[in-house]
């Protein structure tokens, strides 16, 4: 099993923060979590400055968790929005994932071109069509540790009955976890995990959304065993970003602010510049070097 298979295995409650880059998953990492996630939201906003409206592709996804999987040893699930196209563009979707270092790939059932599962406006693919983008990617990776996650966003658009149903031919179809997106209440959340016993189930916390905002216990009492907090990191930066550009703007200093920055030693040693150091000592010829 791969390692997310491990932590799966265990029946603890996987609570995953969503990362844009490379610089955020180090910061995960070093605060102890157990997994990552790499949200397509997350790299729309940061490299294009744009909504989760389907403008990434699949190429600049795969260079984010080349990036992310070279400098940290956690299991990655991506999103894979929903394939990138159809089945066959999810083939290679799903292989460049896997040769990238990805854990698990996220596909889910909208129209091209998708948008976050929270945003009013979002379409739905036939139920067949998707079955066949899952049996598609079960076939294409090269390792059943490489985990598929069935998503389904049809809540919002056919109701809940619909998507549980949708659900469950995306797991009779070889998903090895399930996600039924933007469930309206606690209720609502309560009948997904009825529906699914033993089947590892994402919910996803989006603050401010569709969904209620749980703890962690009541969603794991509720079925729910991977808990997403997608753009958490992003949007906290950009909070306390606007206020030190504020108070740099109104006083013309940023002084003040030290207090509330990681500090710069702490910044080169989240980025391992210790280890960059080791490897220049062991391997950059130099002047100095040559004569010791």
């Amino acid at each position: 099993m791969s390692r997310l298979s491990d932590r799966l295995g265990t029946g603890k409650v996987l609570p995953i923060p969503g990362v844009a880059d490379a610089l955020q998953a180090r910061l995960v990492a070093s605060m102890g979590f157990d997994a990552l996630f790499l949200s397509g939201a997350g790299v729309s906003f940061t490299t294009l400055g744009r909504p989760d409206v389907g403008l990434v592709n699949q190429v600049e996804m795969v260079e984010r968790v080349a990036a992310i999987t070279e400098v940290v040893d956690l299991p990655l699930l991506v999103d894979g929005d929903n394939g990138h196209g159809n089945a066959l563009n999810v083939i290679r979707t799903v292989r460049s994932f896997e040769r990238a270092g990805a854990a698990a790939v996220m596909l889910e059932d909208q129209v091209f071109p998708k948008r976050c599962g929270h945003l009013a406006g979002a379409r739905v693919v036939p139920v067949e069509e998707m079955e066949g983008k899952i049996r598609a990617a079960v076939d294409a990776r090269r390792s059943e540790a490489f985990l598929i996650i069935g998503r389904t966003d049809a809540r919002g658009v056919e109701g809940l009955p619909s998507a549980i149903e949708r659900a469950h031919r995306y797991r009779e179809a070889g998903a090895d976890i399930i996600f039924v997106e933007a469930p309206r209440t606690e209720d609502e959340m309560a009948t997904i995990g009825r529906a699914f016993p033993g089947v590892p189930l994402i919910a996803n916390m989006v603050e401010g959304s569709l969904t209620p905002q749980l703890h962690n216990d009541a969603l794991a009492a509720l079925g729910f065993q991977i808990i997403f907090y997608p753009s958490t990191i992003l949007r906290a930066s950009l909070f306390a970003a606007r206020g030190a550009l504020k108070a740099l703007k109104d006083t013309g200093t940023s002084s003040q602010l030290e207090a509330e920055m990681l500090g710069f030693q702490e910044l080169n040693t989240l980025v391992g510049l210790e280890e960059i150091g080791q490897l220049e000592d062991r391997f950059v010829w130099s002047e100095e070097t040559s004569k010791s």
